[in-house]
C-alpha cells in the first residue's frame, strides 16, 4: 500500500493543515438574494493544484453540541489532506437559521432538498475559482441528508444539474436516503460510489440498489455492509434514536452508530475510490 494510503486510512490529523472559515453565495436565494453560505476550508500540503472536495453534513448539521466542527468532518478532512487532497466543509443549516434536521418530518423540513444541491453546486463553482485546485478534478462527498444532496447534486434529471457550470469528476455517498432520486429517475455523468448499511432502518440499502440497477448513464457502484446500521463509519456506539420520525418504522425509531469492520472497509474503499481521479 502507498504510503500516503496508510497515513488515511490511519486519520492522522496532525497532517490536516488549518482550517479557514470562507463564505460565498449559494445558488439559492431568499427573500430575492442569495444565501450567504459559511464554510471551513481545510487545505492540503504542497503548492500544485490539487484535488479538493466538497463534504457535506448530514440532518445534524456541520457542528456538534459545543458548536465545534463535527468530529466525522474533522476526521475525514484530515483523512483527505494526508492524501494530498482539499476539503470544503459546507454549512447548509445555520445560514437558514436551523440547527438540525433530524427531528423534521421529510416533507416538511426547513432545509430542502433543492436549498442543498444548490449549496453543493455553488460550493463546486467555489472550489474552481481557487488557484491551488484543480478544476477537473473535484468531489462530493456526502452522509446520509448530505449523501442525499449528492445524488441530487449530480442528477442530470434535475434540470439546475445539466446545465451546471461547473460538475464534479466523482462523488461518494454514504448511507443516503435514495427514495427521492429513484421515482424521478437517476442519470449521472461522472462515476458515484454508494457506501450502505445493510441493517440500515433509517436510509435503507435497498432503494439505493434498486437506483443503481436502473440508473442511466454511468452506472454508481455500490458497496454494502453486513450487519451496520446507519452512521456505521462514526465513532460512537450503536444507539437507538427515539426522537427520529422518519425511518423504516416510522415513531419507533432508528438506529445510528458504529460498526467497527464497515468502518474500516469503507473508509478504504473512499481512498481507493477517490485515487483513481
Amino acid at each position: 500500500m502507498k504510503r500516503w494510503w496508510w497515513m488515511a486510512l490511519m486519520g492522522v490529523a496532525s497532517l490536516a493543515h488549518a482550517q479557514t472559515d470562507v463564505r460565498f453565495d449559494s445558488l439559492d436565494r431568499r427573500d430575492g438574494a442569495p444565501v450567504a453560505l459559511t464554510a471551513q476550508w481545510f487545505a492540503a500540503p504542497g503548492t500544485e493544484p490539487a484535488a479538493a472536495i466538497v463534504l457535506l453534513h448530514g440532518c445534524s448539521g456541520m457542528f456538534d453540541r459545543q458548536g465545534r466542527l463535527d468530529p466525522r468532518m474533522r476526521e475525514y478532512s484530515a483523512m483527505l489532506n494526508a492524501a494530498g487532497v482539499h476539503a470544503l466543509v459546507v454549512d447548509s443549516l445555520t445560514p437558514r437559521g436551523e440547527r438540525e434536521l433530524c427531528t423534521q418530518r421529510t416533507g416538511t423540513r426547513a432545509v430542502t432538498m433543492t436549498n442543498r444541491r444548490r449549496d453543493a453546486l455553488a460550493a463546486l463553482q467555489w472550489l474552481a475559482a481557487q488557484p491551488r485546485v484543480d478544476a477537473k478534478r473535484l468531489g462530493l462527498l456526502g452522509w446520509s441528508n448530505g449523501g442525499s444532496t449528492v445524488l441530487a447534486a449530480t442528477n442530470q434529471h434535475h434540470p439546475e444539474v445539466a446545465k451546471a457550470v461547473v460538475t464534479p469528476a466523482f462523488a461518494v455517498a454514504f448511507y443516503p436516503g435514495c427514495e427521492a432520486d429513484l421515482k424521478r429517475g437517476f442519470e449521472a455523468r461522472m462515476p458515484l460510489l454508494l457506501l450502505l448499511g445493510e441493517a440500515d432502518d433509517w436510509t435503507p440499502a435497498q432503494p439505493c440498489r434498486d437506483l443503481a440497477a436502473k440508473a442511466d448513464g454511468i452506472k454508481p457502484e455500490l458497496e454494502a455492509y453486513a450487519g451496520a446500521y446507519h452512521g456505521f463509519d462514526g465513532n460512537r456506539p450503536v444507539r437507538l434514536r427515539k426522537e427520529v420520525p422518519n425511518g423504516v418504522h416510522p415513531g419507533e425509531g432508528v438506529h445510528v452508530g458504529m460498526q467497527p469492520e464497515a468502518r474500516e472497509r469503507s473508509q478504504q474503499r473512499l481512498l481507493r475510490f477517490i485515487a483513481r481521479f
